[in-house]
């Protein structure tokens, strides 16, 4: 019979914890769905856990899950790829860890986890009904951040970290740059340098800087005419670069143009040396006023697609950006560029309007919330509001991605 313990672990991390005796489990049942076939193949037919797709019981695997043992066909594979690193704007995963889909998803409450697990993946693979007591429970703590391995079928991978990395790097059509995610203990306050747009705002709300903090976490410049090599690496090292043209309607000192440029320029001096492992991430954003010409040459320089960030209310279009970057998952968040014609009418509308357009950091804010997976981040109105309103559970946000 399963052994199904509830372990309060107050002493030690004051949470709770679900364990399932995984070398004690009862046969389940003939499978009812296919989720099913996880359990039934192991436990009855004795299958290897890699041999299957643990997120959704295919036997036809492609590769092998990245962060808990078991396989996965191609089809999961493709979505776990563009979900993995999207948030909401409560600052948690959008989808289940395990299989980047689910209804409605169990939150980790370890305040330096932000993942989520749906109730599906937790009962097929821990056991049926633990769903239900996860829920029931005041504070819980996931299969990522207990201190056990294994729990019922569900083990995670030692060095998973490694293993997600080089899961991106050799299945991802056309990698950027991709880290390995940072254990908590080893994370830093995120290092700054912002060019022409100054996001300390965007980034205090999120919780990646505190409130008088020491002056060096962020930079912002306007003007880098005569900044050189010399004075970045002076300032440095850097985190995240982030740079932006102007919003639409504001005075201008240099073309439009010219903020790519020096923004390139700025982002080879604060890039890490060659062979570095640290993580370093970057964002430039154009508020609509790059020719198509220069947003031609800004692909070519930084070396990926852009995408269309949008504000959209009812059917209307009312703020747009284009943004290229490496934060993960920025490129499968959001869509890919709207047609010209329908971004020139936007511009031209908003150019006649007179309220000011939204500052681009406003729009790109979410943008960095992946980056909790690799840098400190500070207590804020949002997670304080959280903590004291105690919820495990929370509905899936649905995005489409076609």
């Amino acid at each position: 019979m399963a052994a199904a313990l509830v372990v309060d672990l107050e002493a030690e991390h004051s949470m709770d914890v679900i364990l399932v005796g995984s070398s004690e489990l009862s046969s389940p049942p003939s499978p009812r769905s296919r989720r099913d076939l996880v359990a039934y193949e192991v436990q009855v037919n004795q299958r290897d856990i890699e041999d299957m797709c643990i997120c959704c019981g295919s036997f036809q695997v492609h590769t092998q899950h990245p962060l808990f043992e078991g396989g996965m066909c191609a089809p999961c594979k493709d979505k776990f790829l563009e979900c993995l690193f999207l948030y909401d704007d409560d600052g948690y995963q959008s989808y289940c860890s395990i299989c980047c889909a689910g209804e409605t998803l169990l939150i980790c409450e370890n305040p330096d986890c932000t993942r989520c697990y749906c109730f599906e993946c937790v009962d097929t693979l821990v056991g049926p009904g633990t769903s239900g007591r996860v829920h029931a429970m005041s504070n819980w703590v996931c299969f990522l951040c207990l201190p056990f391995p294994r729990s019922g079928l569900l083990q995670r991978r030692r060095k998973w970290r490694g293993w997600l990395k080089a899961f991106y790097d050799r299945e991802a059509e056309s990698p950027l740059e991709m880290y390995k995610t940072v254990p908590v203990w080893k994370r830093e306050p995120v290092r700054v340098l912002s060019l022409f747009g100054d996001i300390k705002k965007e980034l205090t709300s999120l919780g990646f800087l505190e409130n008088g903090s020491e002056p060096g976490r962020l930079r912002h410049l306007d003007d880098v005419t005569d900044v050189v090599r010399r004075d970045v690496e002076e300032w440095g090292p850097f985190d995240l670069t982030y740079g932006s043209t102007p919003p639409l309607g504001h005075t201008c000192d240099h073309p439009p143009g010219w903020y790519l440029f020096q923004f390139h320029r700025v982002l080879q001096y604060a890039r890490p040396r060659r062979g570095s492992q640290q993580p370093f991430f970057w964002m430039f954003v154009d508020n609509l006023v790059l020719t198509e010409e220069d947003r031609a040459v800004a692909t070519r320089f930084l070396e990926t697609d852009p995408v269309t960030i949008q504000h959209v209310r009812g059917r209307t279009t009312q703020n747009a950006v284009h943004v290229w970057s490496n934060i993960p998952a920025v490129r499968s968040r959001h869509s890919a560029l709207v047609s010209q014609e329908e971004l020139a009418l936007l511009a031209q509308d908003r150019q006649r309007a007179k309220p000011p357009a939204q500052r681009p950091a406003a729009l790109v804010k979410n943008c960095f919330l992946p980056l909790r997976e690799y840098f400190k981040y500070f207590s804020t109105e949002l997670t304080s509001s959280l903590q004291m309103s105690h919820y495990t559970v929370k509905t899936a946000t649905k995005k489409d991605f076609s």
